[in-house]
């Protein structure tokens, strides 16, 4: 303030000075001219001694009132800042916003957030309204137009409080108690994994089995004539229930792997003793079919030997117990075995604190909803206890063993059927108990909210790799168009529109008949697992493209049926039922429902049904052949034709049908006859042995002798599908 208030003061003496000097110049001049006025007026004498810096009243008063409110403005500034801070405009911000959408946050135009960008490492020229930006370049725009950043609700949420049940810390050993082993059997499909449960159980669930074969995972609690108990889980063998293996050794205790002596080691055997090895649990070999004369137990045990499974014979510390399932003998040492490793195991368990177990099959029941098979691994289970498994809760309402028997506690190592979920869980689930219900919905709002959190992840992933391909595409096209003349531009834009013509309503008939929508119901969580599993290895998108819809658990309903009528798709079935009603519906919508109570003829008839989609195939089947024995030409008007002199070594030549010249075993022409001759007459049918003339419809080919002429007709063929599911 002091240096601008000089300045001014400095500016105001300069300009009096001037006066001053030039009033003084034009008295001397004066003085010269009139003399006589020099003596009169002494006041002009008292003037010239006026010093310089002597300033006019009024401008001294207007100097000091200026310097006043420059001092009182300056005072004003300063306070300021204390009183009132300066207000920074507040900009809702969240991951993965365009371009477009931050301009409208920031109530700008869409070239400040263009301008702000300039400079930077990323692309102007690629960037549209409606382009994704990263956090760093969101930060940046909205730093330089400052602006305060605020990140919405969809930021805020991933610091979220972690709200899940997770299991309890072992227990003390001393607080533990002994408990039953848990036994799964494994092998191959059709080597007697469920006659050998049944022999223990003394019941018969083989001769049930759809197709001889089983297709769920049970669970079964067997009593020992010696008094001990061992809870059995039995797997499917058959190559489509592999996550059902897997899943039965990750729960299991002791796996019995079960082995035909007559056939030996299999794909399915093998798989099992991956699954054993990747659980880290001991094997127990049951060599069954003993009692069949072709049985070879010693070569089972050679054929293990290449996948590190080492009987106790050679040196190693597997057991091997020879059996016959069907006839009973030796499965009383089976258990024995399995007791004393076991025993060597020191199984044990906490019997209190709260329950913790996994579900081993999960499917609806039609009157008691939601039920659950599971193995209990800590705790004990009671009535009204509050569980929570996966991405749904129960109350327990009602708990029964494998036979159907209502039971009121489940203890470690028991399998038990669960009613009271209020939504199906997904078998292999962790079962955890919590102490109140709006314990267990916290849990599961947390779960679920964990699950959208992935998927938007992965959601903005894609995203991001769309916007990098289209500002990839963006770059060539500007390549492309870039030196070019608008109107030369506009001319190639517009060819291109014109070369994607819209597809007319035969060929989009075509395109929809090559994708085959289907509908999955089962009647477990497993089994449809199993079926989604080998959709997966669908891999004819080419022929035929395999869309699925939507798979459950339970009979098949009138929501599929309208479901399946909006996608044009077909319903499959398995181990499901399909009421009247439903049936007539599906059959006046134009909806084929399919069921099955085997897998694999369920697979059998999507390959089917697949193969329908197809364009069918064209195939040759030959008539007759010949052989070209001389070559000339005939005049016909002004032309001369070429004719070839032909004898049929096999089956005949027919005018209508159509032929093709081979040269070397290549194709050099197909095509049809003009003519046909035996000697002058022209015949439409020639035999074998018989000698001919013909000419083709292209009179630019060259006959030689030697060449082969083969009389063909064309027949479709339904196509199959190259889908091969591995079984």
């Amino acid at each position: 303030m002091n240096q601008k208030i000089l300045k001014l003061e400095n500016l105001i003496r300069f300009h009096t000075v001037f006066r001053q000097l030039h009033g003084l110049c034009q008295r001397r001049m004066l003085a010269q001219w009139s003399p006589v006025f020099s003596s009169a007026y002494p006041v002009g004498t008292a003037q010239l001694c006026i010093r310089p810096w002597q300033i006019d009243p009024f401008v001294g008063a207007a100097l000091s009132q200026y310097r006043l409110l420059v001092t009182k403005k300056e005072e004003r500034a300063q306070k300021s800042p204390l009183s009132s801070p300066k207000f920074k405009k507040e900009v809702e911000v969240w991951i993965g916003m365009t371009v477009e959408e931050l301009a409208r946050a920031m109530e700008k135009d869409i070239d400040c957030v263009y301008e702000a960008l300039m400079n930077t490492a990323i692309d102007i020229d690629s960037l549209e309204a409606h382009s994704h930006l990263d956090e760093v370049w969101i930060k940046e725009v909205v730093k330089k137009a400052g602006m305060k950043l605020k990140w919405s609700k969809l930021k805020q949420d991933k610091v979220r409080e972690n709200k899940d049940a997770v299991r309890r810390p072992q227990a003390d050993p001393a607080l533990l108690t002994p408990r039953s082993p848990v036994v799964t059997v494994m092998g191959h499909v059709d080597h007697g994994k469920t006659t050998l449960l049944d022999k223990l159980r003394k019941t018969q669930v083989a001769a049930m089995e759809a197709g001889g074969i089983t297709q769920h995972i049970g669970a079964f609690l067997v009593s020992l004539p010696s008094g001990e108990k061992i809870t059995f889980l039995d797997t499917p063998g058959h190559a489509a229930f592999s996550a059902m293996r897997a899943r039965g050794a990750q729960v299991t205790d002791i796996v019995i792997l079960v082995v035909a002596a007559d056939d030996g080691v299999m794909k399915q055997t093998v798989e099992s003793i991956k699954h054993a090895k990747d659980a880290q649990v001991p094997i127990v070999l049951a060599i069954n079919k003993c009692d069949k004369t072709e049985a070879d137990p010693e070569k089972v045990k050679k054929e293990l030997l290449a996948h590190d499974v080492v009987c106790e014979d050679y040196g190693g510390d597997v057991q091997a117990v020879h059996i016959s399932a069907l006839t009973g003998d030796n499965l009383m040492a089976l258990a024995e075995a399995t007791i004393a490793l076991a025993e060597m195991l020191e199984l044990k368990a906490d019997l209190n604190g709260p329950v913790e177990g996994t579900v081993i099959e999960s499917f609806t029941d039609k009157g008691r909803g939601p039920v659950t098979t599971a193995i209990i691994q800590r705790g004990t289970l009671r009535r009204g206890s509050i569980l929570v498994a996966g991405k749904s809760w129960a109350k327990v309402r009602l708990m029964f063993d494998e036979n159907g028997k209502t039971i009121h506690e489940a203890c470690p190592s028991m399998p038990v059927g669960i009613v009271g979920w209020r939504d199906l869980p997904s078998a292999g689930d962790e079962i955890l108990e919590v102490e109140s219900e709006p314990r267990a919905r916290e849990v599961v709002d947390w779960r679920k909210y964990e699950q959208q959190q992935e998927k938007n992840k992965e959601n903005l992933k894609i995203i991001e790799e769309k916007r990098k391909e289209h500002q990839e595409a963006h770059r060539k096209a500007r390549e492309k168009y870039g030196t070019l003349h608008w109107k030369e531009r506009s001319f190639l834009k517009y060819q291109e529109k014109k070369e994607q013509k819209p597809l007319k309503t035969k060929e989009k008939e075509e395109k929809d008949s090559n994708v085959l929508p289907i509908i999955i119901k089962g009647d477990v969580d497993g089994s449809v697992e199993a079926i989604v599993n080998i959709m997966d290895t669908y891999d004819a998108s080419h022929e035929c493209e395999l869309e699925l819809v939507h798979f459950g658990v339970g009979d098949v309903s009138e929501n599929d049926v309208n479901l399946a009528e909006t996608f044009h798709g077909v319903i499959y079935g398995f181990n499901v039922n399909a009421g009247n009603v439903i049936q007539k519906s599906a059959t006046k919508k134009g909806v084929k429902i399919k069921l099955h109570k085997i897998i694999y003829r369920l697979i059998e008839d999507l390959q089917e049904e697949l193969s329908s989609r197809l364009p069918c195939i064209v195939e040759e089947h030959p008539i007759g052949e010949a052989c070209i024995l001389a070559t000339f030409s005939v005049t016909e008007g002004k032309k001369k034709v070429p004719v070839a002199g032909c004898r049929v070594q096999k089956g005949q030549l027919e005018k209508q049908k159509k032929f093709k010249l081979i040269r070397n075993g290549h194709v050099i022409w197909k095509g049809s006859l003009t003519s046909l001759k035996h000697h002058k007459d022209d015949i439409s049918v020639i035999k074998t042995g018989m000698d001919c003339g013909l000419s083709l419809d292209e009179e630019k080919v060259e006959f030689k002798v030697g060449d082969e002429i083969v009389c063909y007709e064309e027949k479709e063929v339904p196509a199959k599908t190259s889908w091969n599911p591995g079984f």
